[in-house]
């Protein structure tokens, strides 16, 4: 999947926009990303990114393969398998790294309205690394929802476009076994009392179409 610009802003209620789509009940507003305002404090950090093991494409039932429901660390990784367009038979090591509190004042330029009223954009920080055999080049690994700390899902924000707080990456040509990439997605608290406190993937195998449970990260 190659990346396009846009320049757009989408604001879902639950679940966030990429590669399979939009959930119901989802809403999209046309806007500009702009700079945002700096600084943000840290909400939670873990440690370093452990390393993944195994080195070769598997299917999604293969030892070592995360599990529907299965809770992680944050910092430890989960491997998945990559089944996408020309990707199939891929195969990931994700890691949410850190979960960051931005501000409100990042919010403005992106003409979301009374939409922003009150809410906190949270940045959850995440890494991909090829553990497969196949060249991943420009693949997208989105699926990255926040959670609140009752467990519900936070209001996720997809910036199509240059958003420096929080860039959503794609893979980089040559992206082959081994290689590591960096990338964000947006959550949304609801007010400064409420916090996101963790983070779930809900990409195949574990998207609602097999009506199984995403995997986590608190």
């Amino acid at each position: 999947m190659r990346s396009t610009t846009l320049g757009a802003v989408a604001l879902t209620v639950v679940g966030s926009l990429a590669l399979t789509g939009c959930k119901n009940g989802d809403e999209e507003l046309p806007a500009q990303p702009a700079a945002s305002a700096p600084g943000s404090a840290p909400a939670s950090s873990g440690a370093p990114a452990s390393p993944a093991t195994g080195g070769s494409a598997a299917p999604a039932g293969a030892p070592g393969t995360a599990k529907s429901g299965q809770v992680f660390k944050i910092g430890e990784a989960a491997e998945i398998p990559y089944d996408y367009g020309d990707f199939k038979g891929s195969r990931v090591a994700l890691t949410v790294t850190t979960i960051e509190q931005g501000t409100p004042a990042d919010l403005d330029g992106l003409n979301l309205g009374d939409k922003a009223n009150g809410k906190v954009p949270y940045y959850i920080r995440y890494t991909v690394k090829n553990i497969g055999t196949t060249d991943m080049s420009y693949a997208s690994v989105g699926h990255v929802k926040g959670l609140l700390g009752d467990g519900t899902e936070a209001q996720s924000l997809a910036v199509i476009g240059k958003f420096e707080k929080c860039k959503e990456e794609s893979m980089p040509k040559g992206f082959a076994n081994g290689q590591t990439q960096t990338s964000c997605a947006i959550a949304l608290a609801p007010s400064a009392q409420t916090k996101v406190a963790g983070a779930e993937y809900w990409g195949n195998p574990y998207n609602a179409a097999s009506k199984g449970k995403g995997i986590a990260w608190k």
